[in-house]
Parts: C-alpha cells; structure tokens; sequence
C-alpha cells in the first residue's frame, strides 16, 4: 500500500543554535538609512531585523559541516582537507583540474585576466554584477542573451533563465569565433529574477560552442538548485536523480565558477574548474601569486572540508523541495501583499518588479532603491536593488537604464522558519501602501566598478 504523501513540506532538519535578532523603532532605522546615505551595503548588520541582502555565505552550516570544520588540515601544501575536497569537486563535474579560491569572484577574476582583454567578448544568458565586472574590468565587453520569454515577467514559462541560442549563433557569426574566448551560462539566472536553464538549453549552448570550437564554461553558484528545476518541470527528466542531473551539466562545459557560498552552503569559498590544461597552467601560476598555494587556494583546511560536505548535502532532494518550497509559500504571500513579482518563483529569492510597482519614478531616481530602502524603513528588512543603480551605465555623460527594476529578496539557507517569512509579507503590505510616495534618489557619489556597493544617494529634490 502507498503511504499516502503529506501536504505540508517541513524544514528536513532541526535547530540547534540560534542567534539573538535587534528589533529598532522606525524613526531609528530612518535615521540608519540617512547615515548610510540610502544604500542599504553601508548599515550594519546589527541594525537589521531580517537580512534577505544575499544567499550568499550566509546559510546555517549543518552539525556535519561543523564536525568537519574540527577535522580540517591546516598544513600549507598538500593538505589532506584539499584532497578530499578535490575528489568531491571531481566526482560532481568531472573535470581534471580543481582550483580552489577564497571565493567566487576570485575564480571569476582568474579566468577573465587569463582569458580576457580589449577586444574580446564574452556571451552569457545573463552576467551577474561580479562576472561583469571582471570582464569590463579586462577592457572586454560582456554581452547578455537572455531568451525572449524572459521580458515577460508574468509568464510561467518554466524556463526563463536560458539563452537565446540563435542570438548566440548570430553574434559568433558576426563577431568572429577568435574574437570570443568562452561561452557563460549562469544557472540558475540570478539578473533574470533567479529562473533556471534547461537541460536541452544547456546542450544546445554547449553544441554550439563546440561547433565554434569555443569554450563553454558554467556560473554553477546554484547549481543544485537548477538542477531540482530541472527534475520537476523539464519533460523527461522526473525519474533522474538531481545528482544525475548536475553531473550532466558539468560534463556539458569545460570549466566552471563556483561561489561555495551559495550551493556549497558555506560561509566562505569557492573553485574553479577547467579540462584544458595550457589555461590550468596558467591559472595555478596566477593563484599562487594572488590566492595562495593551489592546495588551499586562499581558504584555511577547515573551510574545504566544509565545502566538500556541503556539496554532499546540497544534492539532498528532501532538503531541496523545502528550499523550493519555501520560497513558493513567499513569493505567493507576496503577491497577495499587493507586490508585482517576477514569475515563475525561483530557487534563491523572490523578485519584485519596482518598475511595475513605481511607474511614476523613471529610471534615473532608482526605483528598485526606493523599494528596497522602504522595506528596511518599515520593517527592519534588507533586500537588494538589481536595475539602474546596480547596473545603469552613462554614455558620453548620458544616462544609459537597465532594462529591469527589481528588487531580490534572497533567503539564506536553513537560516529563517515560516514565521520569519510571514513578518516579511506583512513588511510588504506596508511597502506596497507606502512607496509611491518616495521622491526617489539622486547619486551623489559613486566608484567606477560595482557603484552598488559603496555609492552614496541623497532623496531627490528635483
């Protein structure tokens, strides 16, 4: 007889340690928000009552990991922690060189000052901020290809996140295959409101390079992740394990960057995988001068015993469909909040389309900010912008917008319990009643890179 399945999704795990949270008054968190000029990297962590800035390096780590945190190896050269780590990587991608790196950015930076430079461009389905960065940084142009579906925020199409590979195949025949060192495919498409990629998407891409004869190398930060989307909603592929899965995306490419701090479910970390071994040559003297040894690659022993066992638990299928679950349950509550959200739900956060939201607020007055801001004014809650101010660019002194004004509000693993989630969705009630009265924002400083991070903002007086 089949037991018959329960309709509550539980957390597949139980706490053990908590962490006391600081609850400030509204005019207290006004007055952080003045000090930290209106950019929401500036507030202290003590100051926030829910932090949803990032799924980055800010999971719970599971009683296991922090066994293995006492077993590291912390000898400088050849420890035992990095071979165990190398035969978890190996065993998931099947690629020959592992290079460890303190985290994904730095893997980023590796690959692109070795393979990038004036000239040379480099496609992606979509770039986060720190792959686009490495690569303009080279003086190189990186080119987003997100499928068409993807304009349509409202549509369920399951698979948002792929590439348009007929773009792809149009700009490699225009451009010149010499002119392009590798193909990106980010997955899941975190620019793209967190959607995932296909399987048959990831082989046409792959195909394509290969036809080329370009490499194709995978952004694997939530790879497990896409990989349960894959199980669920892509047609023939129900039956297969997520591990199956995941091996046959990495045996698609021929390297990849990983930020452990996401699917790794660590708190720092992160790798890099290549099969050509001129580019490994070359990218273990680059480490060594920059990461440290290759065998720790910037991070204590402790730290890639951790990842090794994170990457084992991330595969968990039981704890994948509460990760996906849980943010389902938030994006619908959401929603009845009277927020606009990016459909379908991803994996890692929930995107609220400020553009939809404040369509009396152009571009230039960031209205991604705005909301983003207001969610910490009247709730303690820290999200992050991911339009103009993350990624407007001028031209010849003009403003250039990004196409999207979004808001993610990304929860960290293992981290927060349903009541967490049902405070937020009330946060967003009052943000949906209260933002369309915000002038908005003006910049009053900024850096050249990443102005995200670290510009200042003033309330718009014009």
């Amino acid at each position: 007889m089949t037991e018959k399945p329960f309709k509550t999704v539980i957390e597949p795990f139980r706490i053990k340690s908590v962490e006391p949270l600081r609850r400030l008054s509204q005019s207290q968190r006004a007055q952080v928000l003045r000090e930290a000029h209106y950019n929401l990297f500036n507030i202290r962590a003590e100051n926030i009552l829910i932090d949803l800035l990032t799924d980055s390096g800010t999971s719970a780590m599971s009683a296991a990991q922090w066994a293995k945190i006492m077993e590291g190896d912390e000898s400088y050269a050849g420890c035992k922690s990095f071979y165990e780590f190398e035969e978890v990587v190996k065993e998931l991608t099947g690629h020959k060189f592992i290079f460890p790196t303190h985290q994904g950015r730095a893997a980023e930076r590796i690959l692109f000052s070795i393979v990038g430079g004036e000239g040379k461009i480099f496609p992606n389905n979509t770039h986060f901020d720190t792959t686009r960065a490495s690569i303009e940084y080279t003086k190189s142009l990186a080119v987003d290809l997100s499928t068409p579906e993807s304009r349509d925020t409202q549509s369920n199409y399951p698979f948002k996140g792929n590439m348009d590979t007929k773009a792809l195949e149009e700009l490699l025949i225009k451009v010149g295959s010499h002119n392009i060192p590798l193909v990106m495919m980010t997955i899941t498409n975190n620019s793209a409101g967190g959607q995932p990629v296909s399987l048959a998407n990831i082989k046409q891409v792959s195909a394509i390079c290969k036809k080329y004869g370009i490499k194709f190398f995978i952004d694997a930060c939530r790879f497990a992740e896409n990989s349960y989307f894959i199980k669920m909603k892509e047609e023939g592929q129900g039956n297969r394990s997520v591990q199956s899965i995941a091996k046959e995306i990495f045996s698609l490419a021929d390297g990849c960057t990983m930020s452990a701090k996401k699917d790794g479910l660590v708190n720092i970390g992160g790798f890099l995988t290549v099969n050509d071994e001129e580019l490994a040559n070359s990218i273990r003297n680059l480490e060594i001068l920059t990461e440290g040894f290759p065998t720790y690659g910037g991070l204590a022993g402790r730290d890639l015993a951790a990842i090794a066992q994170g990457l084992r638990e991330v595969i968990d299928e039981e704890y994948l469909e509460y990760r996906i679950a849980s943010l389902a349950y938030f994006g619908n509550k959401l929603e009845k909040a009277g927020l606009p959200i990016i459909k379908p739900i991803g994996g890692h956060a929930v995107f609220i389309d400020a553009k939809k939201l404040l369509p009396q607020l152009p571009a230039e007055k960031l209205p991604g900010q705005v909301v983003a801001c207001e969610f910490y004014r009247l709730g303690g809650v820290r999200g992050v912008e991911i339009g103009s101010f993350m990624f407007g660019k001028y031209s010849e002194k003009k403003f250039i917008p990004c196409a999207m004004e979004y808001v993610r509000l990304a929860f960290p693993r293992r981290v927060y319990t349903q009541a967490h989630i049902d405070y937020v969705a009330e946060v967003a009630e009052r943000v949906a009643e209260n933002a369309n009265k915000h002038p908005g924002f003006d910049v009053v400083s900024e850096p050249p890179f990443l102005r995200h991070f670290t510009a200042k903002l003033a309330l718009s007086t014009k």
